[in-house]
């Protein structure tokens, strides 16, 4: 009994000893070590991390607004520049444009109009008047010659001679001014050769020698009528050089000017375009594009 004692004694003793691992149990856990409310860290707040940060960098995203800040700054250099590019084309185009059909600010309406043309009635009546007077003389002169051959009595051949003379006098523009204001049929023709011949000259001094109207072509965005079919064979001639000489018929004429009121209304859209693409310009500072276009020599 005393010795089962003093084994007692000397396991109280002892030192304790480490956690044994058996076969069959899993192993004892460590406790942790519990801390004091000295030694528990403080906690750090969220404005505090904030402050702490680099300035111009939020907490924990390191550079990347600086480098998004960098490739938006690029993107909207590269936008710019495109946006100056194309604004300046267009000016050019623009510009080009008014260059090539300024002439057409030089029309003179009047001139091709040919309001005072004859018309077909006015034609017809002086044709016939015209035949009248010239059936009348070939009789007076038919009785006079009838006079010289016996068949007629000679008094009446002298009446016919008369009449011959008295009808060649009517005919005459002087002496026919006199008993009558209507031009003779003759006047009339002359009169539209020498429109025609005005309404030619001054459409030669429009194409000049480059030729105008199918240089126009380039403003049908701004009417689409300069691309109507009908005025195909009077672009191809203006092309060619050879419009003016083939202005023979006042229909030609008229749809000449018809075309050349369309490129006017066409001019003005493209100087107006070419204004605010110009002040646009301005306000953003891109002073070669709104550079004024060199001067004519």
């Amino acid at each position: 009994m005393a010795e089962n004692q003093s084994k007692a004694a000397t396991q109280e003793n002892a030192p304790t000893q480490a956690p044994v691992l058996r076969p069959g149990r899993a192993a004892d856990p460590v406790p942790a070590p519990v801390m004091t409310d000295a030694q528990a860290p403080a906690p750090v707040s969220t404005s505090q991390a904030t402050e702490t940060a680099p300035s111009g960098q939020a907490p924990g995203t390191g550079q990347e607004p600086d480098k998004s800040s960098d490739g938006d700054e690029s993107r909207n250099a590269g936008s710019r520049g495109t946006e100056r590019v194309l604004a300046e084309s267009r000016q050019r185009k623009l510009r080009l444009m008014l260059r090539q059909c300024d002439r057409v600010l030089l029309m003179d309406f009047d001139l091709l109009a040919m309001n005072g043309w004859p018309d077909n009635f006015t034609m017809a009546e002086a044709r016939r008047g015209r035949d009248l007077w010239l059936f009348s003389a070939l009789i007076a002169a038919v009785i006079f010659l009838s006079g010289l051959t016996g068949f007629v009595p000679a008094w009446i051949a002298g009446g016919g001679f008369g009449a011959f003379v008295i009808i060649l006098l009517l005919g005459v523009p002087a002496v026919r001014r006199i008993y009558t204001s209507k031009p003779s049929y003759l006047d009339l023709i002359m009169t539209r050769q020498r429109m025609l011949r005005e309404a030619r000259q001054h459409v030669a001094h429009l194409e000049g020698s480059d030729g105008l109207i199918w240089q126009c072509v380039r403003m049908a965005d701004f009417n689409p009528a300069l691309k109507n079919t009908r005025f195909s064979h009077l672009l191809r001639l203006s092309e060619n050089r050879s419009l003016s000489r083939q202005l023979t018929r006042r229909e030609h004429v008229r749809l000449y000017l018809i075309y050349l009121l369309e490129a006017e209304k066409a001019y003005s859209r493209v100087q107006k375009a070419f204004f605010e693409g110009n002040q646009e310009a301005i306000d953003q500072g891109w002073e070669e594009v709104a550079a004024e276009p060199e001067p004519r020599t």
